[in-house]
């Protein structure tokens, strides 16, 4: 007799385990404590054999028995329910283990550790926040070039061009480590080439005129917030290195006796070597004395980390310079480079060398630490003098060299 609603759902524990059959192989198993299975019984490949339908009440007796009908089906293909069942689950584990965000932060997990921090940082960050939401769960193997466009369109309606085109380079490269590591086929941003328009990139604000410099120059000097401030803005032009390495400069890299700043470049990851003039060695004598016991040369409110990303565009600010089209933390490395060529003559390799570029020279050989550093300290000590030329008389100066 068919099982009811009724008596499945009055069906009690007794203390030992016991059967109520349905039909058609269909039974509900009660345990000795009150749990409740749906089983399937039967056979195959001449063994008897059995089939879970799950458990009571989440399963109903109506979904077991259109679970059963499904199972009986297979039987009469030719195909084990059970085995097709475990061979679903092991399907759904490898999409798991294969998912789109499963190999994007496997291939970030080998790629980041060459990389600098804020990069990595930038690399996941765009993944969590506009990708995975979307691409995270699907399987890798499945996910097709409209799928990944309308992830990146998500990006560029809200106005980030250049996120949407970093977030379609991160993806290229997720696909192809997943090639490569025979999860894929291939990659399909691949046929997304041209889907979106290009951006235009701007070079960082700068002042080149020295007419110009010579005012920004006096400005510094007149700039009346936090001394630490002060003297990264007063290095800044002095140095001419990129913002993020100047703000996170470390005290242990400097040996002021010798005149000489080292540290590791942040984009190439090899080390560099700046020649200290004697107007940069003053002012970090001065500045020794406040922050010199702490490791930061430039330390911010927590003593223990680097002052802000923003603090010296912060304080051009203050001053009254417009870090979009004037003047900008990064844009005294194109002033130094311009002013060095143009007005100072410097050869261009020198001057690359002191940028920590890559200039292969007719030799192939690429940047290194010590080349030209002989005419790097005259470059660096020229261009301090003048410098202060140009602030104390506001006139260009002509200073060329021998």
């Amino acid at each position: 007799m068919a099982l009811t609603d009724v008596v499945v759902r009055n069906a009690k524990p007794t203390g030992r385990l016991y059967r109520l059959f349905d039909e058609r192989g269909m039974y509900l198993e009660v345990s000795a404590t009150g749990g409740k299975w749906w089983r399937f019984k039967y056979r195959f490949a001449g063994k008897e054999k059995r089939l879970s339908l799950g458990v009571y009440p989440d399963v109903g007796l109506r979904d077991a028995r259109v679970r059963r009908d499904e199972a009986r089906k297979l039987v009469a293909k030719g195909i084990d329910p059970s085995q097709q069942k475990k061979a679903q689950k092991a399907a759904t584990l490898g999409q798991a283990a294969n998912s789109f965000e499963v190999v994007a932060r496997e291939w970030f997990a080998r790629q980041s550790p060459g990389w600098a921090q804020s990069h990595s940082e930038k690399v996941i960050q765009r993944l969590e926040k506009d990708v995975f939401p979307w691409l995270g769960k699907r399987p890798i193997a499945e996910i097709s070039a409209p799928e990944v466009l309308a992830v990146i369109r998500r990006i560029e309606e809200r106005g980030a061009k250049d996120t949407a085109h970093r977030a379609m380079q991160n993806c290229g490269q997720v696909f192809r480590y997943a090639v490569a590591t025979g999860r894929a086929q291939r990659d399909p941003t691949a046929d997304l080439k041209g889907a979106l328009p290009p951006v235009r990139h701007e070079n960082f604000a700068s002042i080149t005129d020295p007419a110009k410099v010579a005012e920004l120059l006096r400005a510094i000097d007149a700039f009346r917030g936090t001394f630490v401030v002060k003297c990264a803005l007063q290095l800044a032009p002095l140095l001419f290195v990129r913002p993020g390495e100047l703000r996170k400069a470390e005290w242990s890299g400097f040996n002021l006796d010798k005149a000489e700043w080292r540290y590791v470049v942040s984009k190439t990851k090899t080390e560099h070597l700046v020649p200290l003039s004697t107007q940069a060695v003053a002012i970090l004598r001065e500045l020794h004395a406040l922050t010199g016991q702490r490791p930061y040369v430039f330390p911010g409110r927590d003593p223990r980390k680097p002052m802000s990303e923003a603090a010296v565009n912060a304080a051009l600010r203050r001053m009254g310079y417009d870090t979009r089209t004037e003047i900008t933390g990064h844009g005294f490395r194109a002033m130094a480079r311009t002013i060095l060529h143009e007005e100072l003559h410097v050869k261009p390799e020198v001057i690359e060398h002191q940028l920590a570029h890559k200039v292969p020279d007719a030799l192939g050989t690429a940047y290194n630490r010590t080349k030209f550093l002989s005419e790097r300290r005259a470059m660096m000590q020229q261009w301090a003098d003048y410098l202060d030329t140009l602030k104390l008389s506001g006139a260009v100066a002509s200073m060329r060299q021998d």
